[in-house]
């Protein structure tokens, strides 16, 4: 992956910027498909490398509904301590994403996060 790609991905996250953590956690939990396909013993772990890391996530997350608001919930709670499988991505590529959707956040003058 490379800058664009993630400016491209935080981009797609903006329709979200507006709702709130508790609906997006609801819809997470309800329709996320890691919630009722995996249990916590049988999720998959990541390997600490890039590329067979983004496999992973890629095939964990394949067909899921709720991809963005996933990646979205995540990186609100989580920020760029981000740990494990969200949004069908590693957490290489989450911490760089959020970089990106940080400052899209904050000069769009929605950032309520913790301050710079």
């Amino acid at each position: 992956m490379n800058r664009d790609d993630y400016d491209e991905i935080a981009e797609g996250l903006e329709y979200l910027a507006d709702v709130p953590d508790d609906v997006l956690c609801e819809v997470v939990t309800r329709d996320g498909l890691c919630f009722w396909v995996f249990d916590r013993d049988t999720m998959p772990d990541l390997s600490g490398e890039a590329d067979p890391d983004r496999a992973l996530a890629s095939a964990a997350c394949a067909g899921c509904p709720v991809i963005r608001e996933c990646l979205e919930l995540e990186l609100r709670a989580a920020g760029a301590d981000t740990v494990g499988i969200w949004g069908a991505l590693a957490e290489y590529d989450r911490r760089e994403v959020y970089r990106v959707w940080k400052w899209r956040h904050v000069n769009r003058g929605v950032w309520g996060g913790e301050p710079e």
